[in-house]
Protein backbone atom coordinates (compact mmCIF):
# COMPACT_ATOMS: atom_id res chain seq x y z
CA UNK A 1 0.00 0.00 0.00
CA UNK A 2 1.29 3.78 -0.93
CA UNK A 3 0.96 4.82 2.59
CA UNK A 4 0.94 9.40 2.86
CA UNK A 5 0.77 9.20 6.36
CA UNK A 6 -0.24 7.61 9.80
CA UNK A 7 -0.89 9.30 12.79
CA UNK A 8 -3.37 10.10 16.00
CA UNK A 9 -5.39 12.74 16.40
CA UNK A 10 -9.04 13.51 16.76
CA UNK A 11 -11.74 12.68 14.07
CA UNK A 12 -12.62 16.10 13.05
CA UNK A 13 -16.07 15.05 11.08
CA UNK A 14 -19.02 12.70 11.18
CA UNK A 15 -20.80 11.09 13.36
CA UNK A 16 -17.47 10.39 15.54
CA UNK A 17 -16.72 13.69 15.94
CA UNK A 18 -14.04 14.46 19.25
CA UNK A 19 -13.26 10.72 19.12
CA UNK A 20 -9.48 10.24 19.89
CA UNK A 21 -8.36 8.07 16.23
CA UNK A 22 -5.58 6.89 14.42
CA UNK A 23 -5.31 7.54 11.05
CA UNK A 24 -3.99 6.04 8.09
CA UNK A 25 -3.89 8.00 5.17
CA UNK A 26 -3.23 6.56 1.38
CA UNK A 27 -2.30 8.38 -1.69
CA UNK A 28 -3.68 8.39 -4.55
CA UNK A 29 -7.32 9.27 -5.60
CA UNK A 30 -9.53 8.70 -9.23
CA UNK A 31 -11.10 12.31 -8.31
CA UNK A 32 -9.05 15.31 -8.34
CA UNK A 33 -11.71 17.52 -6.57
CA UNK A 34 -10.62 21.14 -6.99
CA UNK A 35 -11.66 21.89 -3.31
CA UNK A 36 -8.98 18.52 -2.43
CA UNK A 37 -7.38 19.86 0.95
CA UNK A 38 -5.06 16.79 0.87
CA UNK A 39 -3.23 17.57 -2.28
CA UNK A 40 -0.31 15.29 -1.41
CA UNK A 41 -2.62 12.10 -1.99
CA UNK A 42 -3.77 13.07 -4.56
CA UNK A 43 -2.27 16.45 -7.16
CA UNK A 44 0.90 15.68 -6.38
CA UNK A 45 0.62 12.09 -4.08
CA UNK A 46 3.25 11.38 -1.83
CA UNK A 47 4.00 8.53 0.34
CA UNK A 48 6.01 5.19 0.61
CA UNK A 49 5.24 1.86 -0.04
CA UNK A 50 4.10 -0.43 2.96
CA UNK A 51 3.64 -3.87 3.68
CA UNK A 52 0.09 -4.61 5.49
CA UNK A 53 2.10 -5.70 8.03
CA UNK A 54 4.37 -2.56 8.58
CA UNK A 55 1.22 -0.70 8.47
CA UNK A 56 -0.31 -3.07 11.28
CA UNK A 57 3.10 -2.59 13.36
CA UNK A 58 2.88 1.38 12.66
CA UNK A 59 -0.98 1.37 14.01
CA UNK A 60 -0.56 -0.83 16.33
CA UNK A 61 2.27 1.70 17.85
CA UNK A 62 -0.53 4.28 19.35
CA UNK A 63 -2.98 2.86 22.15
CA UNK A 64 -5.90 3.60 20.43
CA UNK A 65 -9.17 1.60 19.56
CA UNK A 66 -10.47 3.91 16.64
CA UNK A 67 -8.45 3.43 13.30
CA UNK A 68 -9.75 5.40 10.19
CA UNK A 69 -8.53 4.70 6.42
CA UNK A 70 -8.94 7.48 4.54
CA UNK A 71 -7.02 8.93 1.15
CA UNK A 72 -6.37 10.20 -1.18
CA UNK A 73 -8.84 7.44 -1.67
CA UNK A 74 -8.07 4.11 -0.12
CA UNK A 75 -10.54 1.61 -2.12
CA UNK A 76 -8.13 2.10 -4.97
CA UNK A 77 -5.85 -0.46 -3.37
CA UNK A 78 -6.61 -4.16 -2.98
CA UNK A 79 -4.51 -4.12 0.76
CA UNK A 80 -7.47 -2.62 2.17
CA UNK A 81 -9.06 -6.26 2.24
CA UNK A 82 -6.26 -7.81 4.71
CA UNK A 83 -5.71 -4.83 6.19
CA UNK A 84 -9.15 -4.10 7.98
CA UNK A 85 -9.17 -7.94 8.21
CA UNK A 86 -6.26 -7.77 10.75
CA UNK A 87 -7.91 -4.32 12.65
CA UNK A 88 -11.09 -5.95 13.02
CA UNK A 89 -9.10 -9.36 14.29
CA UNK A 90 -7.52 -6.65 16.75
CA UNK A 91 -10.64 -5.35 17.64
CA UNK A 92 -10.32 -2.13 16.39
CA UNK A 93 -12.97 0.27 15.45
CA UNK A 94 -12.94 1.12 11.75
CA UNK A 95 -13.62 3.66 9.64
CA UNK A 96 -13.10 3.55 5.90
CA UNK A 97 -13.20 7.20 4.09
CA UNK A 98 -14.47 6.72 0.92
CA UNK A 99 -16.24 8.51 -1.97
CA UNK A 100 -17.96 6.23 -2.74
CA UNK A 101 -17.06 4.90 -6.76
CA UNK A 102 -15.04 1.69 -6.29
CA UNK A 103 -16.22 -1.48 -3.92
CA UNK A 104 -13.84 -4.19 -2.39
CA UNK A 105 -15.55 -6.79 -0.50
CA UNK A 106 -13.91 -5.50 3.35
CA UNK A 107 -14.91 -5.72 6.78
CA UNK A 108 -15.30 -2.08 8.92
CA UNK A 109 -17.30 -0.95 11.67
CA UNK A 110 -18.54 2.45 9.71
CA UNK A 111 -18.41 3.38 5.51
CA UNK A 112 -17.88 6.86 5.40
CA UNK A 113 -18.89 8.08 2.12
CA UNK A 114 -18.78 11.20 0.71
CA UNK A 115 -20.20 11.23 -3.09
CA UNK A 116 -19.05 13.96 -5.30
CA UNK A 117 -20.86 16.55 -7.84
CA UNK A 118 -19.85 17.99 -11.06
CA UNK A 119 -19.57 21.29 -8.51
CA UNK A 120 -16.26 19.53 -7.39
CA UNK A 121 -15.22 18.70 -10.96
CA UNK A 122 -11.44 20.37 -11.79
CA UNK A 123 -11.46 23.08 -14.20
CA UNK A 124 -12.13 22.14 -17.88
CA UNK A 125 -9.93 24.57 -19.40
CA UNK A 126 -7.04 23.91 -16.81
CA UNK A 127 -7.31 20.26 -15.78
CA UNK A 128 -8.75 18.51 -19.30
CA UNK A 129 -8.22 15.67 -18.39
CA UNK A 130 -8.75 15.21 -14.75
CA UNK A 131 -12.46 16.89 -15.44
CA UNK A 132 -13.39 14.46 -18.01
CA UNK A 133 -11.98 11.33 -15.93
CA UNK A 134 -13.92 12.96 -12.32
CA UNK A 135 -17.63 13.22 -14.19
CA UNK A 136 -16.86 9.59 -15.67
CA UNK A 137 -16.21 8.01 -11.90
CA UNK A 138 -17.73 10.21 -9.66
CA UNK A 139 -20.77 8.53 -10.12
CA UNK A 140 -21.18 4.80 -9.23
CA UNK A 141 -24.93 3.90 -8.43
CA UNK A 142 -24.44 0.07 -8.03
CA UNK A 143 -21.00 0.96 -5.65
CA UNK A 144 -23.21 2.99 -3.14
CA UNK A 145 -25.65 0.57 -3.06
CA UNK A 146 -23.59 -2.14 -2.37
CA UNK A 147 -21.47 -0.19 -0.13
CA UNK A 148 -24.70 1.41 2.26
CA UNK A 149 -26.46 -2.17 1.87
CA UNK A 150 -22.97 -3.84 3.24
CA UNK A 151 -22.11 -1.67 6.07
CA UNK A 152 -23.33 0.82 8.71
CA UNK A 153 -22.34 3.81 6.70
CA UNK A 154 -22.78 7.75 7.05
CA UNK A 155 -22.80 9.88 3.81
CA UNK A 156 -21.53 13.21 3.94
CA UNK A 157 -21.72 15.92 0.94
CA UNK A 158 -19.52 18.59 0.75
CA UNK A 159 -21.41 21.93 0.42
CA UNK A 160 -20.38 25.62 -1.09
CA UNK A 161 -23.41 26.58 -2.26
CA UNK A 162 -27.24 26.39 -2.12
CA UNK A 163 -27.49 24.72 -5.43
CA UNK A 164 -25.40 21.88 -3.87
CA UNK A 165 -28.02 21.50 -1.31
CA UNK A 166 -30.21 21.10 -3.98
CA UNK A 167 -27.92 18.59 -5.52
CA UNK A 168 -28.59 16.63 -2.72
CA UNK A 169 -32.10 16.73 -2.60
CA UNK A 170 -32.10 15.00 -6.30
CA UNK A 171 -29.03 12.90 -5.13
CA UNK A 172 -31.47 11.31 -2.36
CA UNK A 173 -34.14 11.00 -4.51
CA UNK A 174 -32.53 8.50 -6.18
CA UNK A 175 -31.44 6.39 -3.34
CA UNK A 176 -34.48 5.89 -1.49
CA UNK A 177 -32.61 3.78 0.61
CA UNK A 178 -30.21 6.24 1.81
CA UNK A 179 -31.53 7.02 5.34
CA UNK A 180 -31.92 11.05 5.98
CA UNK A 181 -30.66 10.51 9.46
CA UNK A 182 -27.61 9.22 7.88
CA UNK A 183 -26.99 12.15 5.79
CA UNK A 184 -24.30 14.85 6.88
CA UNK A 185 -24.05 18.65 5.42
CA UNK A 186 -20.38 19.92 5.46
CA UNK A 187 -18.93 22.93 4.90
CA UNK A 188 -16.16 23.12 1.63
CA UNK A 189 -13.54 25.52 2.96
CA UNK A 190 -9.88 25.36 4.68
CA UNK A 191 -9.92 28.32 6.56
CA UNK A 192 -12.86 29.33 9.69
CA UNK A 193 -13.97 32.14 8.06
CA UNK A 194 -14.91 30.94 5.13
CA UNK A 195 -16.36 27.94 6.69
CA UNK A 196 -18.36 30.60 9.27
CA UNK A 197 -19.75 31.81 6.35
CA UNK A 198 -21.26 28.77 4.57
CA UNK A 199 -22.43 27.65 8.37
CA UNK A 200 -24.78 30.64 8.54
CA UNK A 201 -27.13 29.27 6.44
CA UNK A 202 -26.48 25.85 6.25
CA UNK A 203 -26.87 24.66 9.81
CA UNK A 204 -30.06 26.24 9.73
CA UNK A 205 -30.62 24.39 6.44
CA UNK A 206 -30.28 21.11 8.12
CA UNK A 207 -32.57 21.62 10.77
CA UNK A 208 -35.39 23.09 8.19
CA UNK A 209 -34.80 19.61 6.25
CA UNK A 210 -34.46 16.84 8.52
CA UNK A 211 -30.52 16.75 7.83
CA UNK A 212 -27.24 16.86 10.13
CA UNK A 213 -24.76 19.41 9.79
CA UNK A 214 -21.13 18.74 10.08
CA UNK A 215 -18.42 20.73 10.79
CA UNK A 216 -15.40 20.63 10.14
CA UNK A 217 -13.66 20.87 13.80
CA UNK A 218 -10.23 19.60 12.35
CA UNK A 219 -9.92 23.13 10.98
CA UNK A 220 -10.96 24.95 14.57
CA UNK A 221 -8.97 22.66 16.26
CA UNK A 222 -5.38 22.99 14.16
CA UNK A 223 -5.75 24.51 10.83
CA UNK A 224 -5.02 22.89 7.66
CA UNK A 225 -1.90 20.95 8.86
CA UNK A 226 -0.59 17.24 7.90
CA UNK A 227 -1.14 14.85 10.72
CA UNK A 228 -4.38 17.07 11.84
Amino acid sequence: MRIAEIYQSLQGEGRLTGTESVFVRTTSCNLRCWFCDTPYTSWKPTGKDLSVNEVLEQTFSFDCQQVVVTGGEPMLSAELIPLCEALGQAGKFVTIETAGTLFLPLKCNLMSISPKFSSSAPSPTEEPTWHYRHEQTRHAPDVIRSLIRSHDYQVKFVINSMEDCVTVENYLTEFPEIKRDKVMMMPQGTEPVGLKKIREWLEPYCSSNSLTFCPRKQIEWFGLARET
